[in-house]
């Protein structure tokens, strides 16, 4: 083994040049791959932030005005929905997993001593935060079913809400604030990424505290619910609609009384669109491998042709087809590897130096965030490098093979 790369090394450092020019087309398709996937990541994660802090499987129930007379009724009815639809959704809809209320009211004023703004106040229960699990909270806790049961005036505060309030770097939590006028003390504080940031510039209370602060008794604004597992959520979509339709006579074409919003939906588009980007990322990336490779095959084509008479003679002294087919196979393999890792290596550095510039200066490009490499797609592409550049010697080596002593000697 130590002799047969001892012959491999010599032979290389006689083509220097050669193998220098081989070798980088191989390091060039493999660098121009990996930066190409990092781009792309880069790219698919700038687009998965602009979905903020949500979980990409929610669906938002909300009602309208009705634009078909239905059953006697005209239109212009506004649907108004209780908590009694929330709970015939959960008994009556299979593959339900979560389901959580949400009432609001805008501009209400939330006052800390001489500081004051106008914020987006939130009524939901416990369950809400099973749906908004993505949701970090920098301090304090969520709303829990006691918070509910026993009407607590207690709020969590958005980002947003705590620098405005208090100012940068205060915890807030176990401190009062007057919300609506009303004295509530901070348990909590979120920030919510959804809407480019604008979703902290919110303040949640207990869905109990809100219905007694503004006289809503059971009336509910909208209510969000996820899908179990395995559940198809446009499916059950359409099951939770039909049956909030049928319970306050709606007609089932009319689109502008019952209406709802799926994350699926934009998911879905936004994962196609980058399984095209990726194939096409693949394509060009591995055509420009495969120039490499190219290379690396007529190199090994040239050399078996310089080296006939050589070969001839070691077949005359007992070398049998495997010894010669592995010796030449085994350097094609060789200077692909080297060269392949070593372009892997830079793309990969280079990737983590773009990614550590674009983090310390804090920018924030549209559309592109943290690119990275998958270590999986890492080993993936050496372990096809290699293959290839073993496919690529393989016909050059079996050729060579082939050859018959008593030719190989005539050959000049």
């Amino acid at each position: 083994m130590i002799d047969s790369l001892q012959e491999i090394l010599y032979t290389l450092r006689m083509n220097k040049l050669r193998t220098a020019l081989t070798a980088f087309g191989v390091f060039w398709g493999i660098l121009m791959l990996i930066l190409l996937l990092g781009a792309g990541r880069g790219m698919q994660n700038g687009i998965y932030e602009d979905f903020g802090s949500d979980v990409l499987d929610f669906i938002v129930v909300y009602t309208g005005t009705t634009s078909v007379a239905y059953k006697g009724m005209g239109m212009g009815r506004y649907i108004q929905l209780t908590e009694n639809d929330v709970a015939a959704v959960k008994q009556q809809v299979p593959g339900v997993r979560f389901i959580s209320q949400q009432s609001n009211r805008s501009d209400i004023a939330i006052v800390n001593g001489t500081k004051q703004g106008s914020f987006e106040l939130m009524g939901v229960p416990d369950e809400y935060f099973d749906i908004k699990e993505k949701v970090p909270f920098t301090a304090g806790r969520k709303i829990n079913s006691l918070d509910d049961a026993e009407v607590r005036k207690i709020a969590l505060l958005g980002s947003v809400v705590v620098e405005r309030l208090f100012g940068k770097g205060i915890d807030p939590v176990g401190k009062d604030v007057r919300v609506n006028g009303v004295v509530m003390k901070v348990v909590g504080v979120f920030y919510d990424k959804g809407n480019r940031g604008r979703d902290s510039e919110r303040v949640y209370i207990p869905a109990a505290t809100f219905q007694k602060m503004f006289g809503t008794n059971n009336m509910i604004g909208s209510f969000w619910l996820r899908p179990q597992e395995g559940v198809d959520g446009f499916a059950l979509e359409k099951s939770v609609i039909e049956l909030i339709k049928r319970r306050h006579s709606v007609a089932p074409e009319d689109k502008r009384a019952i209406n709802s919003f799926n994350m699926a939906e934009p998911a879905k588009m936004v994962n196609g669109l980058f399984f095209g980007i990726n194939a096409i990322i693949w394509f060009v990336g591995l055509g420009t491998l495969m120039a490499g490779i190219v290379g690396v095959s007529n190199i090994m084509i040239i050399t078996v042709k310089e080296r006939t008479r050589e070969i001839g003679i070691r077949k005359a002294l007992g070398a049998t087809p495997f010894n010669i087919v592995s010796s030449l196979l085994f350097e094609s393999i060789l200077v692909t590897a080297i060269a392949g890792y070593a372009g892997l290596v830079l793309g990969v550095g280079l990737i983590e130096l773009v990614a550590f510039a674009l983090n310390s200066v804090g920018a924030q490009l549209p559309f592109f965030k943290n690119p990275e490499i998958n270590f999986q797609v890492a080993i993936t592409a050496i372990i096809l490098l290699v293959l290839i550049g073993a496919i690529a010697g393989l016909v050059p080596a079996l050729r060579a093979a082939k050859i018959m002593p008593i030719e190989a000697m005539r050959a000049e």
